[in-house]
């Protein structure tokens, strides 16, 4: 199903949550609304799903406007941070809550469970309690409990939000399996940029009630609009009006053009990735990511004073955003 945000604004009080939101979410993509906390991204979530009423603008859903349609006739299903799981309820039970809410058969109930389950990977579980299961089991048991009525929607507010960081990257892999099984669109709230990279096929950032930027997530890293897109999805350091990200930092013994002078403060191995932190005589701390080899063949160590320089760099003025890239010294 598309979904179609036109025009929307959402104020509660004074508060703009929303302020003239336009979205356009295909059939079957997998969508991700990224921002700070108090962006908008879950008032938008809620506005989409019917929760919420914007104070203007529509939504539409495969082509009819939906604004004031109820939340229980919009084909939608929900999953959220917390797992919201009724604690006396077997895995079954919780899964065939709202196909028994709708009088469905009780084969088909049965049925429909038991396929869910196993294709959340739950089938052994069927009949231990939420109380029972790890965190992750419940997020997937809450996926499948919202797949059961065969929404044509689906809208995840974070998710993986309150697991570890182990168990949020499992997930985010399993999501993806998932969907491409059911292309059900789906669209999912979160502050992590890197699950949003991973996750989705189309990220809309935003940020103070508004989207700076929508658009695949290798469009968004490599060619942002906005100096927030470019600071808040992926790593990047700040010289001045530049922004360069960590891997268009060079590192090396001997001035050249461009170059400043910094001291390493640290050196942090991550497999096969090294990060320098570099304290330059002027400016704002500043990281590198080499590889390993490249350090080893650099020797670097701590406390050494070193030149570093962009060989790739980002300007925003007001002819827009811009790439430079120095040619070598």
């Amino acid at each position: 199903m598309s979904i179609v945000v036109n025009s929307v604004t959402k104020r509660f009080g004074d508060f703009v949550a929303l302020d003239n939101v336009n979205l356009e979410v295909r059939d079957g993509s997998l969508t991700a609304l990224l921002g700070p906390s108090g962006s908008g991204k879950s008032t938008l979530l809620r506005v989409i799903a019917g929760l919420e009423q914007p104070d203007t603008g529509t939504v539409v859903m495969n082509g009819q406007d939906v604004t004031r349609v109820p939340v229980q006739d919009r084909g939608v299903g929900f999953c959220f941070q917390h797992y919201a799981a009724f604690k006396h309820m077997t895995v079954r039970d919780n899964v065939a809550f709202g196909l028994k809410i709708r009088k469905r058969p009780k084969a088909e109930i049965e049925k429909r469970v038991r396929e869910l389950l196993e294709l959340v990977h739950l089938e052994g579980f069927i009949d231990r309690y939420p109380g029972q299961l790890s965190g992750g089991q419940r997020q997937r048991m809450a996926l499948a409990r919202a797949l059961a009525v065969e929404p044509k929607v689906l809208l995840l507010d974070e998710p993986f939000g309150a697991l570890d960081a182990k168990v949020r990257e499992e997930l985010r892999a399993w999501l993806r399996r998932l969907h491409d099984e059911v292309h059900v669109t789906t669209i999912f709230v979160t502050h992590d940029q890197e699950e949003a990279m991973d996750v989705a096929e189309q990220i809309v950032v935003m940020n103070e009630g508004r989207i700076e930027q929508a658009g695949a997530p290798r469009e968004l890293y490599e060619h942002p609009k906005t100096e927030f897109v470019m600071s808040f999805v992926g790593p990047v350091n700040r010289l001045g009006y530049e922004f360069v990200r960590p891997h268009d930092l060079e590192i090396g013994h001997v001035p050249k053009q461009g170059a400043i002078e910094a001291m390493i403060e640290r050196i942090v191995h991550l497999g096969f990735e090294v990060r320098v932190e570099l304290s330059p005589a002027e400016g704002d701390r500043l990281w590198a990511q080499l590889t390993r080899q490249q350090a080893e063949e650099l020797e670097l160590a701590e406390n050494q004073i070193v030149y570093v320089r962009p060989a790739r760099k980002k300007v925003f003025d007001e002819n827009g955003p811009r790439t430079e890239e120095l040619l070598p010294a």
